[in-house]
């Protein structure tokens, strides 16, 4: 470890000469008391000694056996802290005290604490760690883990540690020779504990002062986890007092100025924190006014900062170091001759208390210089160190003589937003949950700032080009635009995605690869699929006359949640669609980053595209993106995209294949056989033979099926030109600009998200308000493309009915809309909380809405027969539970990928959820339901 880490980690030890003072009593005492000399008179008592161990650390105990290790282990650290080599040792031969399984114990012990270490755990090693092969180890594990070592060491007595040991009956002949050795070994080691790599060593002698001893935890100083903000995180300056004076009042900081004029301070009226990334100094025309200005805001606390690479080369110049004054520090060093010595001991200072990154905000945020991979977040290490100021290069140079840097942002797959500078880019773009806010205002280009946890950028432009730069500034972030956005390993293999409203949620190895089959050869662009759908569950099984689901049981189970006040929308027999409407083309391409001529999407529930034609889907988005246009929503909603829950009609226009095969097949089986049934049964009555009640069971199978091919038909019609051609009859529409899409239907019935928020939680009167608003202006857009007014075509609306559970009458209302609707041979309606996101008293989410399908529907569904009594009785035996945990659970996927989304999350995190809701679908539910 440098110098220059040293101001990271505090000091080494609190007595760093404690060791060299008493080694050389304590050795001699041993000794006398060896043989057999009386010791000298016990020295007054001392204070309490508190001993500080980083809260992420390795701390390995050292002392001969019988000591008090274990005990000194068990009093300060929590059993699952504490590492035994005797538990170890026991753990592989059955005998903690078999020293012939002592390599095998120390294999399994490296492995644990190794583990531990990698989760970010305090460990800590019960050994004796007398030798110094032993503790090389140690120390290289913790590096190795970029973790501090700490030595704590009790320095008993020969005679205590006998006498401990000989009242052990596992130990009670243990020969002395051992604890001799044992403390020889010791001796040796104690003025060599900080060589050898301990970061702090606690050296705790006799027993008195190991009773007193108290162990304190202390906060790395780079976890400042609890600190929330709000921030206000700044790119590199370089010198640029200036321009940092006019971006620190655009974000809304008043600034303290000096005697004679020179800002010292600045503070927010919110009580925002500045949050600086480095790289104050070289190359512009005041780095003094920006480290005077700088060190003010943080000595004051309305600012943080770390080192950039080169606060570091100036601040080893400062203490006299030899470096080369390249890349601006020679005008730095210029600037700082002018100022006082009491400034530039002032600024060394400053650069040496520095820490290397600081994660903030809950762990969500992590601010350093030069970028950092999530295996280094709120690390203490060299490596860590050199990292988080230099990044990480290939070891090659470039055509300009300057090393390529390692695109570490691509392969980022942390859940921490990392916010860096260094390498200076023309604008600050989003890659993977880092962004780069060089944007060389030193260079000509800007000062830019991050708003935290508002993810809003705020620049401003250079006052002029202070310094020109060795090559042009790179065309885009360091990983490229879009770097690898999406990884197999995101998705393959068992996985578990964390979501806010259900916890921690497993996808199965097979799942997961039926899901990749799908969504690698048939899904449309990942970019454009930030959500799918989740199934809903049906309604209670009911026990009405003739019925196998009816509302009744669907008001009664809200009832039951506690869920007074539901609305009942009407359910349209068409296919599940997702549409992603952006207002242009630009917007399409800057936000979710497709090419050119691309305004949006329109899919399926499992991510297939509705349309094989890319410009049927843009017709429709057009239209959407119209109506959107002359109901104001763009504006009221401050967005320029929509992502809108819908059904697509006709049901044939996405299920053609499965009707031809599945429904028309018997439909067309029936017509062909029942006449002739029918007939020869007439026949035989004809000559007399009794068949009145064989025909009758044939009549009614007849009516059924016919029955079942009219259920089915009530959604089919043809669209486009094909319906014009064929003279089928066709929905009410044909709207002016729809072109082969006449007669298509879109039935929008909640808007998930816009930019920068999820509205799923919003409520469903308020979402039905906002589309109604929506499907009205149809009307005006199509008057303009030339079509008539009262004829939009396009837009269907949502017909509901509000329903209070616990008011009969209410209740009753509902059943008989539900029964008008479906006798006019409307599929049915699904039933949802009036308000989102309803929890039951114990916390679970209430299901987010339950279908109720019509009686004629479910024929199409269980086949033409379903309604006979003795197939009703055998229906109504439906396993409901894994349905109703499925439709939950693809539930919270789908929020947790909206609400990554709206948190500006990257797209594999957005894509892991949404994956895992495809995979789910895999699960071995009943069709039917």
């Amino acid at each position: 470890m440098t110098d220059d880490d040293r101001s990271e980690y505090g000091e080494k030890n609190e007595h760093p000469h404690e060791d060299q003072q008493e080694t050389g009593s304590a050795q001699d005492s041993g000794l006398r008391q060896a043989s057999g000399e009386q010791p000298p008179r016990p020295r007054p008592e001392r204070a309490p000694r508190t001993l500080a161990v980083p809260d992420l650390s390795l701390v390995v105990l050292i002392g001969a056996t019988g000591s008090g290790k274990s005990t000194f282990a068990a009093r300060h650290f929590r059993p699952t802290e504490v590492l035994s080599s005797d538990f170890c040792r026991g753990l592989v031969s059955d005998d903690e005290n078999d020293q012939s399984a002592s390599g095998d114990a120390f294999d399994v012990l490296h492995f644990i604490a190794g583990k531990r270490l990698a989760a970010g755990r305090l460990t800590v090693v019960d050994a004796t760690n007398v030798q110094s092969e032993a503790r090389t180890q140690l120390v290289r594990l913790a590096r190795e883990h970029d973790v501090l070592p700490v030595a704590i060491v009790l320095d008993m007595p020969e005679q205590v540690c006998a006498a401990r040991n000989a009242a052990r009956a596992d130990r009670a002949g243990l020969p002395r020779r051992v604890i001799q050795r044992h403390q020889r070994e010791l001796r040796r080691s104690l003025r060599h504990l900080e060589r050898e790599g301990f970061r702090k060593v606690h050296i705790l002698r006799g027993p008195e002062e190991v009773e007193s001893a108290e162990v304190v935890t202390e906060r790395r100083f780079n976890d400042l986890r609890h600190l929330t903000g709000p921030f206000d995180i700044i790119g590199d300056i370089h010198g640029c007092r200036s321009e940092l004076e006019t971006l620190l009042g655009r974000l809304g900081y008043a600034l303290v100025r000096d005697a004679i004029g020179r800002p010292v301070d600045a503070a927010h009226p919110e009580g925002r924190t500045a949050v600086f990334v480095g790289d104050l100094v070289d190359r512009g025309p005041d780095s003094p006014g920006v480290l005077r200005l700088v060190m003010g805001m943080v000595g004051a606390g309305h600012a943080l900062c770390v080192p950039g690479n080169h606060e570091n080369k100036l601040g080893r110049y400062l203490k006299g170091g030899k470096v080369q004054h390249t890349h601006g520090l020679a005008e730095t060093v210029e600037q700082l001759e002018k100022e006082d010595a009491a400034f530039r001991t002032e600024v060394g200072e400053f650069i040496r208390g520095l820490v290397s990154h600081y994660v903030l905000d809950g762990g969500g945020l992590v601010v350093c210089h030069a970028g950092l991979p999530e295996k280094y977040h709120g690390r203490t290490s060299g490596r860590v160190r050199s990292f988080a100021l230099y990044g990480d290069t290939t070891g090659e140079t470039d055509e300009f003589g300057l090393p390529v840097r390692y695109p570490w942002a691509e392969d980022y797959r942390g859940r921490a937003a990392v916010v860096y500078g260094h390498t200076p880019t023309p604008r600050a773009n989003w890659l993977n949950n880092t962004l780069c806010l060089d944007t060389g205002c030193v260079f000509g280009g800007a000062m830019t700032a991050l708003r935290w946890p508002e993810r809003e950028l705020v620049d401003v432009p250079a006052e002029r080009v202070w310094y020109e730069p060795t090559k042009p500034l790179a065309s885009e972030a360091p990983g490229g635009a879009d770097g690898r956005p999406l990884d197999l390993n995101d998705v393959a293999g068992r996985r578990i995605v964390e979501t806010r409203y259900m916890g921690r949620l497993a996808v199965k190895e097979e799942n997961a690869a039926a899901a990749l089959e799908v969504m690698s050869r048939f899904a449309i662009d990942p970019r454009l699929l930030p959500y799918l759908p989740p199934t809903m569950a049906p309604c209670a099984t009911s026990s009405e006359e003739g019925y196998l689901e009816h509302p009744a049981e669907a008001f009664a189970g809200y009832r039951a949640d506690g869920v007074r006040e539901v609305v009942c929308e009407e359910k349209h027999m068409g296919s599940r669609a997702v549409a992603l409407v952006c207002r242009d083309e630009t917007v399409a391409g800057e936000t979710f980053g497709v090419p050119k001529g691309v305004s949006g999407a329109l899919y399926t529930r499992t991510g297939r595209p509705f349309f094989d034609d890319p410009e049927a889907t843009e017709r429709l988005l057009r239209r959407v993106r119209d109506c959107a246009e002359e109901a104001g929503l763009w504006e009221e909603l401050e967005t320029d995209w929509l992502l809108l829950d819908a059904e697509l009609m006709p049901w044939s226009l996405k299920a053609t294949g499965l009707l031809r095969k599945q429904y028309a097949a018997v439909g067309a089986a029936s017509g062909a056989a029942f006449p002739g049934v029918l007939g020869a049964l007439d026949a035989a009555a004809a000559r007399g033979v009794e068949v009145a009640a064989l025909r009758g069971r044939q009549q009614d199978r007849a009516a059924d099926a016919a029955a079942f091919t009219e259920a089915y038909r009530r959604y089919c019609w043809r669209v486009g030109a094909t319906a014009a051609d064929a003279g089928a009859p066709q929905e009410p529409g044909g709207g002016a600009g729809l072109g082969e899409l006449d007669g298509v239907r879109l039935a929008p019935f909640q808007i998930l998200a816009v930019r920068g928020r999820s509205l799923a939680g919003l409520a469903h009167t308020e979402q039905l308000a906002l589309l109604d608003r929506l499907i009205a202006a149809e009307g005006a857009v199509a008057d303009r493309d030339g079509g008539a007014a009262d004829r939009p075509g396009l837009l269907a609306a949502t017909r509901r009915i509000l329903v209070d559970t616990g008011d009969e009458s209410s209740v009753a209302a509902g059943i008989a809309w539900w029964q008008e609707l479906t006798a006019a041979g409307g599929e049915g309606m699904v039933v949802k909380p009036v308000r989102a996101l309803i929890r039951q008293a114990d916390g679970r989410l209430v299901q987010p809405g339950v279908k109720c399908r019509g009686r004629e529907y479910l024929r199409i569904i269980y086949g033409p027969e379903y309604t006979r009594p003795e197939n009703l009785r055998r229906l109504r035996v439906r396993h409901l539970g894994h349905k109703r945990s499925l439709a939950l659970r693809e539930y919270a996927l789908g929020l947790e990928a909206l609400d990554r989304m709206a948190d500006g999350e990257p797209l594999w995190r957005v894509h892991e959820a949404v994956f895992a809701v495809l995979a789910l679908e895999s699960e071995p539910v009943d069709p039917r339901l």
